[in-house]
C-alpha cells in the first residue's frame, strides 16, 4: 500500500507521474469536469491546525472526482491525547478509503501510516509540506514549460515548506538556493536528504545567509511566513531577524528580470513580502493556491483508485 508522506520517499517516476496527471486532471476539469473515478469513496481529514487551502482543496478534490470527505478537527479526535495515534489509525481506516492528516509532529503521520489499512497523505507536518511543494512544481512547470535548468531561490525560514521545496527541486532537477538567518536553517536530516538526492540528479543546492547570493540568476523567488503556527511567542524576535529578507522590488532586482514570485500562503503582507510583489505581474501566488487542488487530485487518484 502506498502513502504520500514526504517527497524523499517517492521515486522520480512517481513524482513526474503526479505532475503529468495533475495537468491532465486540471485540463479535464476546465473542459467540463473530472470523471467520477472516486465515486463511493471517502477521505477522512484529520486537522490539528487551522486550514484554508488544505481543507478546501482536499474536500473539493474528492468532490471533483466523485467522492466525499469528512473533516475531523482537533476537538473531535484529540490525536495522541484523547486517543492514541495507532488506535485512531485502526478505527478511522476501517471507515474511510483514505486519510489526510495536517498535524504538528511528523511522527504522528508516520504512526498513522504504520497502523492504517488505507493510504495516508501528509497534508502538513512540522517537518514537511509535500502537497504544497508538488503544487509549486506544477505551477513552475506550467509557467516555464519545463523544469530542467530552472533556479529557485527560497528566502526566509528553513521550515517545513522550505524543506519540501528543496526536496522537490532535488527530485525534479531544479537548482535550489536558500537564504536564512543563522539559527533558522533547515533541519540537518532534511538538508542531508536534499543534498543526497540533488547529487544523484546532478543539480545543486546552496545554503547561505545572504539573499543576494541566493537570488543571483534565479528564475523563481519563493518566500513563506516568518512566523508559523505555534511560533507566535517568537514573533518580535523573528521579525527582527528576518527583516532584511523581505521580498520586495529591490530584492527581486537580484533575480532574473522575468523571475516569478511565489508564496505558499497565508502571507503577512508588509513582513516577508510586499503588496506589489504579491499582486504584481510577476506573482504566481494565487496560481499556486489553485494548483493545490489539482496536484492533490492527482495524489488522490493514484492512491485511492
Amino acid at each position: 500500500m502506498k502513502h504520500f508522506l514526504d517527497l524523499a520517499a517517492c521515486s522520480k517516476d512517481e513524482l513526474r507521474d503526479y505532475i503529468d496527471l495533475a495537468l491532465q486532471l486540471k485540463a479535464e476539469w476546465r473542459a467540463g469536469g473530472n470523471q467520477p473515478i472516486l465515486r463511493g469513496k471517502t477521505l477522512g481529514m484529520i486537522f490539528q491546525k487551522p486550514s484554508l487551502r488544505t481543507r478546501v482543496s482536499f474536500e473539493m478534490g474528492m468532490k471533483h472526482l466523485g467522492g466525499d470527505a469528512i473533516m475531523l478537527g482537533p476537538n473531535e479526535i484529540g490525536l495522541g491525547v484523547r486517543e492514541s495515534v495507532p488506535d485512531v489509525a485502526r478505527v478511522l481506516s476501517s471507515y474511510v478509503q483514505g486519510i489526510m492528516a495536517r498535524v504538528y509532529d511528523h511522527s504522528d503521520v508516520l504512526q498513522l501510516a504504520r497502523y492504517s489499512r488505507v493510504p495516508v497523505i501528509n497534508g502538513l507536518s512540522d517537518d514537511y509540506h509535500p502537497c504544497q511543494a508538488l503544487a509549486d512544481i506544477l505551477t513552475i512547470r506550467e509557467h516555464f514549460g519545463a523544469l530542467q535548468g530552472i533556479k529557485l531561490a527560497f528566502v526566509g525560514d528553513g521550515n517545513n515548506v522550505a524543506a519540501s521545496v528543496a526536496l522537490a527541486c532535488a527530485q525534479f532537477g531544479l537548482d535550489f538556493r536558500i537564504a536564512t538567518p543563522e539559527g533558522y536553517e533547515m533541519k540537518p536530516h532534511i538538508r542531508e536528504q536534499a543534498l543526497e538526492i540533488a547529487a544523484q540528479n546532478g543539480t545543486s543546492l546552496l545554503m547561505c545567509t545572504r539573499p543576494e547570493m541566493a537570488l543571483a540568476d534565479a528564475d523563481v523567488v519563493y518566500t513563506d511566513t516568518w512566523i508559523s503556527m505555534g511560533q507566535e511567542a517568537e514573533a518580535a524576535e523573528r521579525i527582527d531577524e528576518f527583516k532584511a529578507l523581505q521580498v520586495n522590488a529591490r530584492m527581486l532586482g537580484h533575480a532574473k528580470p522575468d523571475a516569478i514570485v511565489m508564496h505558499c500562503l497565508p502571507a503577512h503582507r508588509g513582513h516577508e513580502i510586499t503588496d506589489d510583489m504579491m499582486d504584481g505581474p510577476q506573482s504566481r501566488v494565487f496560481e499556486q493556491a489553485e494548483n493545490r487542488l489539482h496536484a492533490q487530485k492527482a495524489i488522490l487518484a493514484r492512491l485511492l483508485v
